[in-house]
């Protein structure tokens, strides 16, 4: 009945999951509007299409990408020559990592960094903050300030791709290239050494969502126009996919929707099989017998044996032999003379009756001269001893 019961309960169960499957296949996506800013997504805001277009913009380049910490990239002689772009959320450089690219530019390359917030280093070195609207009601306009890219034409687009911007930067070393309706700058530009260094606040607009759009397509082509044309530009995967070190063959699995689930779904029925497999087949536990006391064993078989011979002359001055090496092991007390003095100090040390010790010395000398050990005797011998035992504890 039990074996019944179960097979009803697990065809029941794997007819609603496989519903469940079907049901989740067939419906309708929902979008993803998390900014990855990552080349490999499709989603509104990977930049899939920034990279693939990326040499339109830069046509005799040859396109690089590094999943690297910036020192190890530009730190390298193979880079010479070269532009460097970063799109990302967020970016956060070591003091070794600003260090080197300082260098990197002010050797005549250019750096283009689109990010909503520059890390530590970038803030503390030149001083820049940014600050983000909460209006997303309606789209945020950006134009340019140089003369020659018609400052008077604006780029808005929905979802907040333009609203953070530079509440705060050096006005003595950044150039504004580029604010908000407001007037607050949201691209800037830092001439170091031969190169020049840009930042640019809203890195949406280089997203696929932004790129479907005209205005996102003229304003992303435009900001990057900015860059040098080099014969190399390195496109930075670092901030958007992490160290390529830590990849692993679980975390690609597990990064397709469809192959995690199937992952889960494996690992759900494995669980549920071992379950109901160990409830129903538990190996019977083996009953372990306890060690017998083969101490108490040996000691029966000596008694037994002392029994039998009926020495009780041996078996006396054995236990007259044992109750003195007690005494000088337990309590230093000396044996060689069992006399007055002997008795005085047993009184003293074991705080025993005296009568008892003199009953029990004076019974153990008797012993030492007999030749002849009655049963009797033996008796009377082994009580008093067990009754010093008892009395000196």
């Amino acid at each position: 009945m039990k074996s019944k019961s179960l097979k009803i309960y697990l065809i029941s169960g794997a007819v609603l999951l496989v519903l469940y499957i079907i049901v989740q296949a067939n419906r309708p996506r929902s979008i993803n509007w998390v900014d990855t800013l990552n080349r490999q997504d499709k989603i509104p805001f990977g930049t899939y299409i920034m990279f693939d277009r990326l040499t339109d913009m830069f046509p005799n380049s040859q396109i690089v990408t590094y999943r690297q910490p910036v020192y190890n990239v530009i730190a390298e002689d193979s880079v010479k020559n070269s532009s460097y772009i970063i799109i990302a959320p967020q970016i956060e450089l070591t003091p070794t990592d600003y260090r080197q690219l300082v260098k990197y530019v002010e050797a005549g390359n250019d750096v283009f960094i689109g990010a909503t917030y520059f890390g530590g280093q970038i803030k503390k070195n030149l001083n820049i903050e940014t600050r983000q609207t909460l209006n997303l009601n309606h789209a945020d306009s950006v134009h340019f300030l140089s003369p020659y890219l018609n400052p008077y034409k604006s780029y808005g687009l929905l979802k907040g791709v333009g609203n953070v911007f530079f509440n705060d930067f050096d006005t003595l070393k950044a150039v504004v290239a580029g604010e908000n309706a407001e007037h607050k700058a949201n691209f800037l530009k830092f001439n170091m050494g031969k190169g020049s260094l840009y930042l640019m606040a809203n890195p949406n607009f280089f997203s696929n969502y932004s790129l479907l759009k005209t205005q996102g397509r003229e304003y992303a082509s435009t900001a990057l126009s900015f860059v040098k044309k080099t014969d190399q530009v390195i496109w930075d995967d670092y901030y958007t996919m992490g160290d390529e070190t830590n990849d692993s063959p679980m975390r690609v699995f597990l990064s397709h929707p469809s192959l995690a689930w199937a992952y889960y779904i494996t690992l759900f029925s494995l669980l549920a099989f071992v379950f109901f497999e160990i409830k129903r087949r538990q190996r019977v536990i083996p009953v372990i017998e306890p060690l017998s006391n083969s101490t108490l064993d040996f000691v029966n078989v000596v008694g037994q044996v002392y029994y039998e011979k009926r020495s009780n002359t041996n078996i006396a001055h054995k236990k007259i032999l044992y109750l003195l090496e007690h005494l000088r092991e337990e309590y230093q007390v000396k044996t060689n003379k069992l006399d007055n003095e002997f008795i005085d100090r047993l009184t003293a040390k074991l705080n025993i009756d005296s009568q008892l010790a003199v009953d029990l010395v004076s019974f153990i000398q008797y012993i030492n001269v007999q030749d002849t050990v009655t049963d009797r005797d033996l008796i009377e011998l082994n009580n008093l001893i067990e009754k010093f035992y008892t009395k000196s504890r």
